[in-house]
């Protein structure tokens, strides 16, 4: 693609300019193209030295608009018209803004202006090809700001061609300075109506119709982690994305290593992609058309398509930071050209929402339901969706489909509707929460929802079917990446804490983490890494499948069972290739959370009962007496009946410490009754590239058996490190069976018999100088056994994320430390 070359123009040549080439301008001239145009030019002249994509075009300048508004006498019109506006009143409003863009519509432009677009136009159509497609973009002069968004404010044409079309979309763009949405949201923010310019973009069309496009950001939208790139993609051109029309897919990348050279995309999710929006040939620009059923089970982008967007993404948010001087997390549109099959970069604008948020304070939500029947693990959601925020609210739904009838809406109701679009701002800023049918976490829902602080669940498919006006609802999105609506006025408590009153310790505090999709949030809580991640959760909940039920897929018997198999691996020719995928996603992204600081990953310990549970499990598992006992953990990483399967959970650790770049992952091997037997698990990791060693890798052992107290000198010999399990050492110290309500009353971490075992442990691990931590829930339960730990010199204590924070202060007091 042709660019010119960047103008010699003086500022005040500028200032009197009626169009300016996005070539000609900067990220310093927002006053006079606005945000959009300026970054466009910005990144023309500064990044695409560097490789980054970005289409051509021309801007009509806030002089060239001021100068239609005066030449005219339109401010003293629209003066007289807002003297008695009232943005809380949806149907006067609505009046006004109608008023407003009729009177600018039907006001003919000055002859020079047309001229100066026609030629522009004409020139733009020299480089590229008679009656050239082009995109025209409303562009505000205040728009784009770190602290104002104005998203989806004025409007946007696609598809325009001709000089008359492009001149009337420019004229109906102006026209948008005074759409409902942009004067409540000028009104609301505090800008005065007539201060403002509108500048319009003209640039030469991305063909995405004919491919992919979508959005990203270089910070994660929900928890404010600055090290992952998002990116969503659709088919076809990306208003289908942004206005939330389509559930699209997500991918996450991780920055710093990615910037190291290696390929770390710690998270895939497949959207449903059902429409796209497509040229349309007859009277208007675009059309909406459904997507093949077999296109919508397919991912929109390859692999090195996510990692060339995410490294371009770490390359505009360098610039713009470098250019703001300070940290600038971006939001940005990107677009594929099917006929060149090129990736561009169509609009870049500062992330307003995150970078935003001042203080030192983690506030946290939590449904308080007790246990049994009531607790929060037995709810049973009505909906589920994209959850964004990570807050709890409820109140009455108000369900409205039709953009038309907002004024039924009332303050501190729940929004349900197909989706949103800058229209409803109005009502969204009233709202206790927001659900939608459709959409993603960069529709116009959720970037609204995060701005206004307000709730919100996406893409839940069928909200406005389940629920009914007036009915009470509770809308959860502090469980993780999945939201949740739960029927009724649930209980819920809020807790804040200032970290920066939070004492460090000299011992180190550790986190359990079992949901990668909770991850990233619960890296903010303080800490020094994860003692325990737990591969269980995520073969569970994110695989499904049983190893070996992939492994031997063609030799299944239950054809029911083979046919779900089938559907969830729809993608992999290799069945085996999913289980790999899925598991080195899962850790990838628990270990991404919290680099470069350590993750222990325990290798899978299921029990058999538990394996046989997994789709296809019961054809692969034994029936045991007594599973707690049995063959489970390090008995068979080396056996026939599973060797198979763990050369699958190697691969995918591999992965993760070598394409990802994530070599801070430490594996661990449970229930490993014998250091001999150590030596079998450590042979078999070794034959899958995973050698103890090499590329610093560490293996560490559980020392949840009494085994490894009596032998630890010997068990040192051949792992790394240890980490107290002390749920199965009680059982096996105890002799009693931790899953049998019989004998439960007796099951206590801080039996005497226990804390000897305890203490002998890490006696022999300090005389061995090998690093012993504790994973086990007792230090989560009981403060005293924190304290007990602290004072045997133990390395480090692993918690429930609910307990770091009481125990850090538990901790600091034993050692001594000033709070």
């Amino acid at each position: 693609m042709t660019i010119v070359s960047p103008s010699t123009l003086s500022q005040s040549d500028k200032e009197r300019s009626l169009v300016l080439w996005f070539d000609e301008v900067g990220i310093s001239d927002i006053p006079l193209v606005g945000g959009k145009n300026a970054s466009l030019g910005e990144m023309i002249q500064q990044l695409t030295p560097k490789g980054i994509n970005v289409p051509t075009g021309f801007a009509t300048t806030a002089y060239a608009y001021r100068h239609f508004i005066q030449s005219a006498g339109l401010e003293a019109k629209l003066r007289e018209l807002f003297a008695d506006l009232d943005v809380e009143d949806v149907k006067n409003l609505r009046e006004r803004g109608k008023k407003a863009r009729s009177l600018l519509i039907h006001t003919p432009f000055p002859v020079e202006l047309r001229k100066a677009i026609a030629a522009a136009y004409e020139s733009l159509c020299d480089r590229y090809n008679a009656e050239t497609d082009v995109a025209v973009r409303s562009s505000a002069t205040a728009e784009d700001l770190p602290d104002a968004s104005f998203a989806g404010q004025q409007e946007t044409y696609l598809n325009v061609v001709g000089v008359e079309g492009v001149l009337a979309a420019c004229h109906k763009c102006f026209a948008s300075l005074f759409t409902d949405r942009a004067i409540s949201y000028r009104h609301t923010k505090g800008f005065d109506h007539f201060s403002i310019a509108l500048a319009v973009g003209v640039q030469k069309m991305v063909r995405s119709d004919l491919a992919t496009s979508g959005v990203m950001f270089s910070i994660d939208t929900e928890t404010g982690f600055k090290d992952a790139a998002l990116i969503t993609a659709a088919y076809g051109l990306g208003e289908n994305v942004v206005q939330g029309s389509v559930n699209p897919d997500e991918y996450y990348v991780f920055k710093p290593t990615l910037k190291a050279d290696f390929r770390p995309i710690i998270d895939k999710k497949l959207g449903s992609k059902e429409l796209k929006m497509i040229y349309d040939d007859g009277s208007k620009f675009t059309k909406n058309v459904s997507v093949p059923f077999r296109e919508r089970g397919k991912f929109a982008l390859s692999d090195a398509e996510i990692l060339q967007l995410a490294t371009w993404t770490c390359l505009i948010e360098d610039h713009y930071s470098q250019v703001h001087g300070i940290y600038t997390p971006m939001d940005i549109e990107w677009a594929k050209d099917g006929i060149t099959d090129q990736l561009f970069i169509v609009q870049a604008r500062p992330e307003t929402v995150q970078s935003q948020k001042t203080g030192n304070v983690l506030r946290s939500y939590r449904l308080v339901l007790g246990t049994g029947e009531k607790s929060s693990e037995s709810l049973v959601p009505l909906l589920t969706g994209r959850a964004i925020g990570e807050a709890i609210s409820q109140g009455k739904v108000r369900l409205i489909l039709d953009v038309h009838k907002l004024e039924q809406f009332q303050p501190g109701e729940v929004l349900v509707t197909e989706r949103t679009d800058p229209d409803w701002e109005p009502i969204m800023k009233r709202a206790s929460a927001i659900v939608t049918n459709s959409g993603g976490r960069t529709c116009h829902a959720a970037i609204i929802a995060r701005e206004l602080g307000v709730p919100a669940i996406v893409g839940t498919g069928n909200a406005t079917d389940v629920l009914k006006n007036g009915q009470e609802i509770t809308i959860s999105c502090a469980e993780g990446e999945e939201g949740k609506v739960y029927a009724g006025l649930l209980p819920f408590e809020v807790a804040e804490v200032a970290l920066e009153n939070l004492p460090r310790t000299r011992t180190q505090i550790l986190m359990n983490v079992g949901n990668p999709q909770e991850a990233l949030s619960l890296s903010a809580i303080p800490n020094d890494g994860v003692g325990l991640a737990r591969t269980e959760f995520i073969i569970a909940n994110q695989i499904q499948v049983h190893p070996m039920a992939l492994i031997h897929y063609d030799l299944l018997k239950d054809e029911f069972v083979k046919n779900k198999i089938a559907k969830l691996t729809a993608l992999y020719e290799d069945k085996s290739q999913y289980f790999v995928d899925k598991l080195a996603q899962g850790v990838g992204r628990i270990a991404a959370a919290f680099y470069p600081k350590p993750v222990i990953v325990r290798m899978s310990d299921f029990k058999s009962n538990e394996y046989a549970n997994l789709l296809g499990g019961q054809q692969f598992e034994p029936n045991e007496e007594n599973p707690m006992l049995g063959w489970r953990g390090a008995a068979r990483y080396y056996d026939e009946g599973y060797r198979e399967a763990f050369a699958l959970e190697c691969h995918a650790l591999k992965r993760v410490r070598e394409e990802m770049g994530l070599t801070n992952v430490i594996p661990m091997i449970p229930f490993c009754r014998t250091p001999d037997e150590g030596r079998l698990v450590l042979a078999e990791m070794a034959k899958n590239g995973l050698k103890q060693g090499v590329n610093d890798l560490q293996v560490y052992v559980m020392c949840e058996l009494p085994s490894n107290v009596i032998m630890g000198e010997e068990f040192a010999e051949v792992f790394d490190g240890f980490s107290i399990g002390s749920n199965d050492l009680t059982q096996l110290t105890l002799g009693l069976d931790r899953d049998s309500g019989l004998v439960a009353r007796l099951f206590d971490e801080r039996s005497e018999a226990v804390k000897r075992m305890v203490k002998m442990a890490i006696e022999t691990a300090k005389k061995c100088d090998r690093k012993i931590g504790i994973c086990g829930q007792a230090p989560s339960d009981y403060p005293e056994f924190a304290q007990f730990l602290v004072e045997q010199g133990i390395d480090s204590i692993s918690l429930n994320p609910d307990s770091v924070l009481k125990t850090m202060v538990e901790v600091a007091k034993v050692e001594g430390t000033n709070l």
